[in-house]
C-alpha cells in the first residue's frame, strides 16, 4: 500500500507512520497546500484544510491513500481552543474525517491569533524556541510535555485508519 502524506512536517509524517504501524506500507510526503488560511480559525476551515491536503496528496502522489492533517483554532464562549483534524482519501470513497484533542489556549496567545498572527511563529516566540510546530507543538508546551504534536496527530490518524478498516470490512461482507 502506498500512503501519500500531504505535508513534509516531521510531526505529521511520524504521526501517519505511527497510525499505520501494523500495516505494510510505503510512505511518501509531499507539500500539499491546505487551500485555507495559514491559520485556520474554525473547525470547518480546519477540516477543509485536512480534506484538501488528503485529496491533493492522493492525486499528486498517485498512491492508494492520501492523508491530510491540519491544526487550527476554534473560538468558543470559553475562549480560543486549539483543534486538529485529519482526513483520509481513497479513490473510491468519500474522505473520512476525524478530530482530536482540544484545549484552551492562554489568552496571551489567543489575542495574537485573533489579531491575525499564525500559531507556529507565536509559539516559537512564546516558548523561546524554534520550529515548535515541527516538534512538540503548542500541545507539547501547554501540556508540559505530557502530549506532543506527534501523539496528537497519531490519535487522529488512528481514528482515520480505523474508520477506513471498518468500511473495508463492511464492503467485504
Amino acid at each position: 500500500m502506498k500512503i501519500i502524506i500531504g505535508s513534509k512536517n516531521p510531526a505529521k509524517m511520524n504521526a501517519v507512520k505511527n497510525g499505520f504501524a501494523d500495516q505494510e506500507a510505503e510512505f511518501v510526503s509531499i507539500d500539499i497546500p491546505s487551500g485555507v488560511k495559514s491559520q485556520p480559525f474554525s473547525d470547518e476551515e480546519t477540516i477543509q484544510g485536512a480534506i484538501n491536503r488528503a485529496v491533493g496528496a492522493l492525486k499528486e502522489g498517485n498512491g492508494d491513500i492520501g492523508i491530510g492533517l491540519e491544526g487550527g483554532v476554534h473560538e468558543t464562549s470559553h475562549g480560543l481552543l486549539l483543534c486538529n483534524w485529519g482526513a483520509l482519501a481513497t479513490r473510491n470513497m468519500e474522505p473520512f474525517i476525524a478530530g482530536g484533542a482540544r484545549f484552551l489556549l492562554p489568552e496571551q496567545v489567543a489575542e495574537r491569533l485573533r489579531a491575525g498572527d499564525e500559531l507556529g511563529p507565536v509559539m516559537d516566540e512564546y516558548a523561546k524556541m524554534k520550529n515548535v510546530r515541527k516538534h512538540e507543538g503548542a500541545v507539547g508546551i501547554f501540556t508540559n510535555g505530557m502530549i506532543n504534536r506527534v501523539d496528537m496527530f497519531t490519535h487522529v490518524t488512528k481514528l482515520l485508519v480505523g474508520q477506513f478498516a471498518y468500511q473495508q470490512n463492511q464492503q467485504r461482507g
